[in-house]
């Protein structure tokens, strides 16, 4: 049976922002999507980047995975989904900004500091987050159990590789050269609801500042 949750929160949104919008959605339908942000952020159900920016439906195309991760580009294989969606975003839809938005107490990050086993005989997640092997090896190895300090490192640590792997895409380089497309690193505390910038100078994260009336 499909969950109640979604039927119900389906009727609120057909009374609601529907109803209210619908001149939008049909112009988004009748001229498709122009988004000029792509925003890389990871699958779990406590981050997600329309509530977290406010964004109406046509403004981000979001790719959500696990740990917020880009792999560096390579075409041996055949599954690709966040290389296909990163390739459609730039090449396809032009966008202007990438972003990646990591977070704090992130499990994907967390399953790869500890080494925890596997979940399933696939071990999907631990394949996907063997890429995060040059942050770690970078930032070095924690003195003992991996705490929260060391995660939180890992985390913008894993940020700032997933920003090096974009460059590792043709066409990404190209039009970063050219200044017509822009990346960014992001952290989001769960917790807190605070969001740090990372500056592409120094590496430092520091909170946002927003803009008010």
């Amino acid at each position: 049976m499909f969950p109640s949750r979604l039927i119900d929160g389906y009727a609120n949104f057909l009374d609601g922002r529907f109803a209210h919008e619908r001149e939008h959605y049909e112009a988004l339908a009748e001229r498709g999507q122009r988004p000029e942000i792509l925003l890389i952020g990871c699958c779990d159900s406590r981050v997600a980047p329309e509530v977290i920016f406010d964004a109406e439906p046509g403004e981000i195309f979001v790719v959500r995975n696990v740990a917020n991760l880009v792999p560096p580009f390579e075409i041996n294989g055949q599954f690709h989904g966040t290389s296909a969606a990163l390739e459609f975003a730039v090449e396809g839809l032009g966008v202007k900004h990438i972003v990646v938005l990591g977070h704090a107490r992130c499990g994907g990050i967390r399953a790869f500091a500890e080494k925890s086993a596997p979940l399933s005989d696939g071990d999907f997640i631990g394949k996907w987050t063997s890429v995060l092997v040059p942050a770690a090896e970078k930032l070095g190895a924690p003195k003992g159990k991996p705490d929260d300090a060391y995660c939180a490192k890992l985390e913008r640590a894993a940020i700032a590789q997933s920003l090096e792997n974009l460059q590792t895409f043709a066409g990404v380089r190209r039009r970063v050269e050219a200044a017509s497309l822009h990346l960014h690193g992001a952290y989001f505390d769960v917790a807190t609801g605070s969001l740090l910038i990372r500056d592409a100078e120094t590496g430092d994260f520091a909170p946002s500042s927003p803009a008010r009336p």
